[in-house]
């Protein structure tokens, strides 16, 4: 199986060395990778040209945005399977054999498995996620809750992305997230197992994720657009869709608070959490919000994932 492995880039200079390493060290041969400079100024492109390998194909746009970069690389993909790589983070060696494997055995759209979460410079883990991971008719969980971490963990048939279509172009945050939606309403998913990770994370301060985060707004337009999406009426009843819905914006609340503490402004992030678990209560989320109320206290080590970004 041809894998197409799409990698938006822009201004990453300091890490892309990191990702395409990361390519020409994996155990399954038959990939190419289609790496998008979306306007970079920082010589992200020139780093990108150095490579000799001919599966690497590097196209050069101006600046227009993440989504706008995955459809150009979908333009050029040959595959028959599709992986959506952040050019700040990498890939284990085994990666895109195990995912492979698990989607070559399966008749699912797609499939995942575990990832990482590691500092800036890449020099330790932070957080792990191992599962255990849903699979199958995954939609009712991941409106809810974004299942993934990106695009780095996810193997898709070729023939499901054109199914679905693009990546939403007029959504600058979650734009991801309403693509994996459409995705999981077009079928099942498989997870690969294990919890080796596939994915390794990188969290960077300056990360478009980390700016919008805090942001309730911010929020508003991917969840309409998800949750507005015909496809969705058709195939859940609307009472569950509203109920979804409102765990929805619970969820959503809680990733406001949590972000806020992580960026060293607990009694604000206190607030949304509070809030959060008021609107969707749980025993996991009551112990969480007790460690967000004794992190003066606590060791570091024991934050979580209210572990300061930096630290």
């Amino acid at each position: 199986m041809l894998i197409s492995v799409i990698m938006p880039c822009f201004n990453v200079a300091p890490y892309v060395d990191a990702a395409i390493r990361s390519l020409l060290a994996q155990d399954h041969p038959a990939w190419e990778a289609v790496i998008i400079d979306d306007g970079s100024t920082d010589g992200t492109a020139e780093r990108v040209a150095a490579y000799g390998d001919d599966r690497i194909q590097l196209e050069r746009q101006a600046n227009g945005g993440v989504s706008a970069a995955r459809n150009r690389g979908l333009d050029l993909a040959r595959g028959g399977a599709i992986l959506f790589l952040d050019a700040d983070d990498w890939l284990a060696p085994n990666a895109l054999s195990r995912l492979a494997a698990r989607l070559g055995d399966s008749v699912s759209v797609a499939a995942y498995g575990a990832f990482c979460f590691v500092t800036e410079d890449g020099s330790r883990v932070v957080r792990r996620k191992t599962g255990p991971f849903p699979e199958g008719r995954i939609i009712e969980r991941l409106l809810v809750e974004n299942l993934f971490a990106n695009g780095g963990h996810l193997l898709i048939r070729a023939g499901a992305v054109a199914a679905v279509g693009r990546f939403r172009t007029d959504l600058v945050f979650g734009e991801d997230w309403e693509f994996w939606c459409r995705l999981a309403l077009s079928g099942a998913i498989a997870v690969v197992p294990g919890g080796e990770p596939l994915l390794f994370v990188r969290q960077r301060s300056s990360g478009a994720y980390l700016r919008m985060a805090t942001d309730p707004e911010a929020f508003l337009p991917c969840t309409r657009a998800i949750f507005d999406n015909p496809t969705l009426a058709r195939q859940v009843p609307a009472a569950t869709i509203a109920r979804l819905r409102a765990q929805t914006e619970a969820e959503n609340g809680w990733i406001i608070g949590r972000e806020w503490i992580r960026h060293r402004q607990r009694a604000r992030g206190l607030g949304w959490l509070r809030r959060s678990f008021r609107r969707r209560p749980s025993l996991k989320r009551a112990v969480l919000l007790s460690i967000a109320h004794l992190l003066p206290i606590l060791p570091r080590r024991l934050a979580g994932p209210f572990r300061p970004y930096g630290a």
